[in-house]
This record gives C-alpha cells, structure tokens and sequence, in this order.
C-alpha cells in the first residue's frame, strides 16, 4: 500500500542552503517539498496555500519571523513550523517556541537530526537541538507564564501513560510490556520527559508532571 509523504516547506533567504536542503529532502522517498521561499511573508503565504505537514523556517531574513510563526500556529493547524537557523542562543529558540514553533534544530547539524526533528513533531513532541535543549527549557520556565509553558511543554498521550505507569513504580521493561512497545522506546520517552519537565530521575518526572497540571 502506497504510504503518503510526509509535505515539507522550505523557507530561508539564503539560495544555496536553500538548494541543498531541497536536494536532501528529494532523495528522500518519505518526503516531497511543495515550496520554497525566502522572507517571513512567503512562509504565511505558503501554508494557507499549501498547508505542508512541516514548515522549516529561518529565524534571520526578512519580516517579522517570530509573528508569522505565531499566525501559522494560530492559523494552519496541523502545519508544525520547525525553526532551523544558526541564531544559536536560548533567547532566540525561547521566543520562537513560545510563539508557536514545535522544533528548533541548529544549522550544522547532521541530516539525522532533521529528520529526528520530523519524527518528534509529528507525534506531538517538542523537539530541540540536543545541544542545549535543557537551557531552552529553563528559559521558557523562567520568561513564560505558567499557563503559556504548560501549553508549550504539554504531553502527548503517550507521555502520559508512560508517567502513570511511573506513578506505579513500574520498570521500563514493565512499560514496554504493558504497552506493546521496545524498551529502547520507552528509555527515549524517559529522556523527553526529563528534558520537557527539567526532572533528574524518573520519580522527578512523576512528581513534575503532577505538580504542574500535566495529568490533567
């Protein structure tokens, strides 16, 4: 049975990153770019005319980036808006996610973690660049109101049967048993959580996911 692709919308004012990033999303059978372009204006243009499953954007050209981020939220649900920029500082990944991105990937970064970025978002999953994802995490701890980072830090259904099962001090091969999954799946949730929640162990992320409403 054909397998639809995942739609992918590339926006950068720089034309040969531009290019290689369309080269590579090419050869790869699972993807198909429906559009291109360069300024914040394309990017709203593009998702009301093509709502793509996934909008990479550039925080660094023209417009105002972090405003089109929050209308494509607003606006073009389900389109998910990955940032991938060389704007390597907590404060600017903070900003675009609290206006409504769903991932942050450093530019330099191997292919991989592009597409792992992919991967995480379709599933409901906030995904940032592995360099310093805990920082940006405290950052929208520290700068956002509590309502406005339990909507960013919300957890996916998933999240939320691997934390009750937590709350019965089961193990992860127990998880993994009880729902149908690998174990190495369930010590990758394990990891989000702690980083989503700033938690340092696994009963952390329990007492964390109860204190701040996410069980709710």
């Amino acid at each position: 049975m054909h397998q639809t692709r995942v739609s992918v919308a590339l926006v950068d004012d720089h034309p040969v990153l531009l290019e290689g990033m369309r080269a590579l999303f090419a050869r790869q059978p699972a993807f198909r770019v429906v559009a291109t372009g360069v300024s914040a204006s394309d990017a709203l243009s593009i998702a009301e005319t093509h709502r793509p499953d996934i909008l990479f954007l550039d925080l660094s050209m023209p417009g105002d980036v972090f405003a089109a981020i929050a209308e494509i939220a607003r606006r073009f649900h389900p389109t998910k808006v990955i940032i991938f920029t060389a704007f390597a500082s907590v404060d600017s990944a903070t900003r675009a996610l609290e206006a409504g991105a769903a991932g942050f990937v450093l530019k330099g970064a191997l292919a991989s973690e592009l597409f792992d970025a992919i991967a995480h978002v379709r599933r409901g999953e906030m995904f940032i660049t592995h360099q310093y994802a805990s920082q940006v995490l405290v950052g929208l701890r520290s700068r956002a109101p509590r309502e406005a980072v339990n909507g960013a830090l919300k957890l996916n259904l998933r999240e939320k049967q691997i934390v009750g099962h937590l709350l019965q001090a089961r193990t992860n091969r127990e998880i993994a048993s009880s729902l149908s999954i690998s174990e190495q799946t369930v010590k990758r949730y394990m990891t989000n959580l702690m980083l989503k929640l700033n938690a340092r162990s696994r009963v952390d992320v329990a007492v964390q996911a109860q204190r701040n409403g996410q069980l709710d």
